[in-house]
């Protein structure tokens, strides 16, 4: 007779675990997965467990026993049946605590606050092995025998002609303090201009008054007015320096006037390199190597730094086809941004080597105009110094701003 009270071949139902009278299950059942029934597809069967303290293993019934049901039968909890396996599985390795496991992989990554200043610091060690190699090599070098005549031939120093300037005048103080005052704004803004992300506040161009321009008005950024503006007073201080610099002779100084200048270069270089360096006497004669070098920043990267900022900036003619296809704007961005970075590593050349040659007596030159080793042209050079310093932080947009709305409209 089957469970619903019908004669016949009986069905096969799924059974839970024996109640009692109170719906819990006897104290001497216990529900055992078959792994056989498992494996075969079949319903794995469960086997009640043998009674206390009997050695003899409980009967399998062939069906799946459930969990004990409560009161209420539509309540009935639902299992958590595992898979069956034939092969009996391993023990579980034991588990790896997190703390442990993240301390682990503290030790064995570093994190990037770590690695920053670590290779900072192997960039530091590089580079001053780097230096005490070349030095060591410099040395080397012109201890050779060959190189001993040519350091004697070649002194470093060419000859100035005849009848040129002992000295340096002061208008040349005043030239000097405004180029570097110019340069040092120049590039800061030029560096804001390549990565700045969001601009503070844009101009646009008033087409009236003294700046007239075939092109229409275009949006710029404040940041790009204030280096396009540092751009034309330097160029204009630029201009007046060029044009004294030929009515005082002091030319000379400056333009190489024999074929000399190019071993004595050489030979001023290895003197440097090897700390073993030319006489200075910037007061009567430059050596051959700063003779090259200001010559090379006044006469080519000047010039390239202005043509390739106008080829850029708005005012060069945009409906120019044939100029423009001559000279297009991506060659003066291939070569604007390198001069740059040329007159950063000319500015802290030049420093360093005002310093490191005499500090007081070049900028005794420099500033006081006077060849001696007194303290006046340190302290005029300190008070420049205060003033690039100054108008560094005051080149903001609270400032920059009524100043660009002289020539333009300043907004959003």
């Amino acid at each position: 007779m089957s469970e619903d009270g019908s004669i016949g071949r009986p069905t096969t139902v799924r059974r839970g675990l024996p109640r009692r009278l109170d719906g819990m299950p006897p104290e001497t059942t216990a529900t055992v997965v078959n792994p056989a029934a498992g494996s075969a597809g079949g319903d794995p069967a469960a086997t009640p467990a043998a009674p206390a303290g009997s050695s003899t293993p409980a009967p399998s019934t062939g069906r799946r026993a459930g969990l004990p049901r409560t009161g209420n039968a539509a309540q009935a909890e639902k299992p958590e049946v595992a898979a069956a396996s034939p092969v009996a599985a391993e023990p579980a390795a034991p588990a790896v605590p997190v703390r442990t496991t993240t301390a682990a992989l503290a030790r064995d990554e570093p994190s990037p606050s770590k690695k920053l200043p670590r290779t900072i610091v192997l960039g530091v060690l590089g580079l001053l092995l780097a230096a005490a190699a070349v030095v060591l090599g410099a040395r080397w070098f012109v201890s050779v025998d060959f190189m001993r005549d040519f350091v004697k031939t070649y002194p470093g120093a060419t000859h100035l002609p005849a009848g040129a300037p002992i000295g340096l005048p002061a208008w040349l103080g005043w030239q000097h303090f405004l180029n570097a005052f110019f340069i040092v704004l120049i590039i800061r803004t030029g560096w804001q201009v390549r990565t700045q992300q969001r601009p503070p506040a844009m101009w646009t161009r008033n087409n009236e008054g003294f700046i007239k321009t075939k092109n229409p008005p275009k949006k710029i950024s404040l940041t790009l007015w204030a280096h396009l503006s540092l751009d034309a007073l330097w160029l204009l201080n630029g201009l007046v320096f060029i044009v004294v610099l030929f009515a005082t002779g002091q030319w000379m100084r400056v333009i190489p006037t024999s074929w000399d200048v190019f071993p004595n270069a050489v030979s001023a270089a290895l003197q440097y390199l090897s700390l073993d360096w030319p006489t200075e006497d910037g007061w009567v004669n430059y050596n051959s190597l700063q003779l090259l070098t200001y010559f090379l920043t006044i006469f080519v990267a000047a010039p390239l730094a202005a043509i390739t900022g106008v080829r850029m900036s708005g005012a060069w003619p945009v409906r120019a086809t044939r100029l423009n296809k001559a000279y297009p704007i991506e060659l003066a961005r291939a070569i604007h941004f390198p001069v740059m970075l040329y007159f950063v590593l000319f500015v802290v050349m030049h420093v360093t080597l005002v310093f490191a040659t005499g500090a007081l007596r070049n900028l005794n030159h420099m500033y006081a105009t006077q060849d001696s080793a007194s303290w006046a042209g340190f302290w005029i050079f300190f008070a420049s110094l205060l003033v690039m310093v100054g108008a560094v932080f005051a080149a903001r947009p609270v400032v920059l701003a009524p100043i660009a709305q002289l020539t333009g409209k300043v907004g959003r």
